[in-house]
């Protein structure tokens, strides 16, 4: 951990106004960055449902947060102790309110501009990955997920998306006859819902899942479901893909 900047009240939050609405609401030196987010107090509040289910002590770990907006939950796990974190966002306007935030709380991070489509350029893997609000934000999502566990992913994984739908999972066979339809009728199987317009005003919201969709596709691409600590949250564990490294398009019979 760095030192804190020491700047005023003032000075914070002449900074803090000049980087546009915020996101996230942290308290730098006593001034609330997102005050009046509809979602209050976002995302302490949503953190406290799950923060146990990370490990508490980091120590010697790193960890990469893909979409890390204003970096809450980078400067979270440089509270416990990871020696590397490096967060990324495609928005440089979130990662100047990142910098800031580590600058007040002296907690050292780093913040990149990169796409979740590049993370093979970083050329390191990391202990933890956090990719949490991202997924629907994609066009590509299941590519993004392949695309994490084939160079970034080394053992955990912190997910999160926005989910539409039947909550319940439906038990799926490993096959079907062509004949049968009314297996995709039932709220339980696993659906991608697709955004062609938009979906609470916003034009890069793509596609939701439905909670069976999420688990799929996070099973689909390597990843073994350890905990589900809050609704849409999920700690995973890379496992090695039985399909072979380097595969971009693995067959499915392998992947079961």
């Amino acid at each position: 951990m760095s030192q804190a900047v020491t700047l005023s009240k003032d000075e914070i939050r002449k900074r803090v106004e000049a980087l546009g609405d915020w996101f996230h609401n942290f308290d730098l030196g006593g001034v609330k960055t997102a005050p009046n987010h509809f979602l209050h107090d976002y995302p302490a509040n949503k953190f406290k449902r799950f923060a146990k289910a990370i490990p508490q002590d980091l120590t010697g770990k790193s960890v990469l947060d893909i979409g890390c907006n204003a970096g809450f939950y980078s400067l979270e796990m440089k509270r416990r102790g990871a020696s590397r974190v490096l967060g990324i966002d495609s928005d440089d306007r979130y990662l100047a309110q990142a910098r800031l935030a580590a600058e007040v709380t002296g907690l050292k991070a780093e913040f990149r501009n990169l796409s979740v489509y590049d993370v093979g350029t970083l050329g390191e893997r990391f202990d933890l990955v956090i990719f949490m609000g991202v997924l629907y934000h994609l066009r590509h999502p299941l590519l993004a997920l392949d695309l994490i566990h084939e160079h970034v992913a080394k053992d955990l994984l912190l997910f999160q998306s926005m989910q539409r739908g039947a909550t319940e999972v439906e038990s799926v066979a490993a096959d079907y006859p062509f004949e049968e339809t009314e297996i995709f009728e039932r709220p339980g199987y696993p659906k991608l819902h697709f955004v062609e317009h938009r979906y609470t005003g916003d034009l890069t919201n793509w596609w939701v899942p439905n909670a069976a969709c999420a688990e799929a596709m996070l099973r689909s691409a390597g990843f073994a479901i350890l905990e589900h600590p809050e609704q849409e949250v999920y700690l995973c564990r890379r496992k090695e893909a039985p399909w072979g490294a380097g595969a971009a398009y693995p067959a499915k019979e392998k992947r079961a």
